[in-house]
């Protein structure tokens, strides 16, 4: 049951709470009840779907989604066993109003608890559990699910000058920019959707990238680490091939503002100049940093250190979901990756609640329970 805040929060103890109600946090909330456990909460400082709400008016998911139940297989936009984005919605690639309108119905039919316009200020654990401080007061619970996402956290500041720049998340339609050449900060899928949103707004972009081998010339088949087939085939269009130019090894190290220009200045010594603020499509700092005390980091990239059940290693109870969770080298960010170890939380959560969680055995049947990473990384033939 979906709320507003306004009236306090009850102290009753809680099983679990979960931070964040967007596809992870969601997914997370339908698999508690399908596991029996009820004595749960989540809540989110906005709404359902908030961050999928704020993007550009053009972005959509680049992962297709086909209503695909009836042969077995859950549709890849999907987060919870018997629901379809496609067949709700009736599109392929569905835009971020579309896509929090279909969270909003999952949480509406599973009738979860959620609580909206929570803003959480701090997790405390005292070696027996969680006292998470909200705007609206402290709830305590023995378990806390982190499912806050990333899109609201933007890596706006990575270099001198980034405040000259525009960081992608906070466009509202790219046609509203200037009309005019623009330089786009950043060559993965953010970037690229970026730089092909401007080709077809009618302005020339130039798309710089640090690596030597950007993601549009990867041949892995990892669209985590290679562009999607859908922005692929989008570059191929005409009128965005003939608009969007591509510089690799363009590794950005300042930009300046010099009286109308702004200049994009490498490491290399290329200099990129500008009439418009630069658009920063160098993705985000996720919202683990709110409690990144509890966790540890991985040395070789900064994200947290995780068991193999998504717990944090230094704080016992609590686990990650959602899109920043890291395996060695396997990248859970998109969502169809990432639904896949809700199960794997919720059977640990069930198993010390001593809950028998039954239910949980038919995610294994849709594809939702990978508690076994040596099937990963195999790469495609042809």
């Amino acid at each position: 049951m979906i709320s507003d805040a306004g009236s306090p929060l009850r102290e009753n103890k809680l099983d679990v709470i979960v931070v964040g109600a967007g596809p992870a946090g969601i997914g997370i909330g339908v698999a508690l009840m399908h596991a029996g456990i009820k004595n749960f909460l989540i809540v989110d400082r906005h709404e359902v779907g908030a961050s999928f709400a704020k993007w550009p008016r053009q972005m959509r998911l680049i992962t297709p989604s086909f209503p695909t139940n009836s042969i077995g297989m859950l549709d890849l936009n999907s987060i919870a066993i018997g629901t379809s984005p496609a067949f709700s919605l009736e599109t392929e690639h569905p835009t971020g109003l579309q896509y929090a309108a279909f969270l909003q119905s999952v949480a509406a039919h599973f009738e979860l608890p959620v609580r909206s316009g929570t803003d959480v200020l701090s997790v405390e654990f005292d070696g027996d559990g969680f006292e998470v401080e909200t705007i609206h007061g402290a709830l305590t619970a023995r378990f806390v699910i982190w499912a806050a996402g990333e899109f609201q956290y933007p890596q706006d500041r990575p270099f001198p000058g980034s405040e000259h720049c525009l960081h992608n998340s906070l466009v509202e339609s790219w046609s509203d920019l200037p009309d005019c050449d623009h330089l786009v900060i950043g060559g993965y899928e953010s970037g690229m959707d970026a730089a092909i949103q401007l080709a077809r707004a009618g302005r020339n972009v130039v798309v710089l990238d640090r690596a030597e081998t950007p993601p549009w010339r990867r041949e892995e088949s990892d669209p985590s680490s290679s562009l999607s087939t859908y922005t692929l085939q989008r570059l191929r269009q005409k009128q965005v091939g003939e608009r969007v130019k591509l510089a690799r090894g363009a590794d950005v190290c300042e930009v300046r503002k010099l009286g109308a220009e702004y200049r994009v200045l490498c490491v290399s010594g290329d200099e990129f100049v500008s009439p418009a603020r630069p658009i920063l499509a160098t993705g985000f700092r996720g919202s683990v940093q709110l409690v990144s005390e509890l966790f540890e980091s991985r040395e070789e990239d900064g994200f947290p250190l995780l068991n193999e059940q998504d717990e944090s290693r230094i704080t016992p109870g609590l686990f990650l979901a959602g899109p920043m969770v890291r395996h060695d080298n396997h990248v859970f960010c998109f969502i169809y990756k990432f639904r896949q170890r809700f199960a794997v939380v919720v059977k640990t959560i069930a198993d010390r609640l001593g809950v028998p969680a039954e239910e949980l055995e038919k995610y294994r049947q849709w594809g939702m329970y990978l508690d076994d990473l040596s099937c990963c990384g195999e790469e495609c033939v042809c």
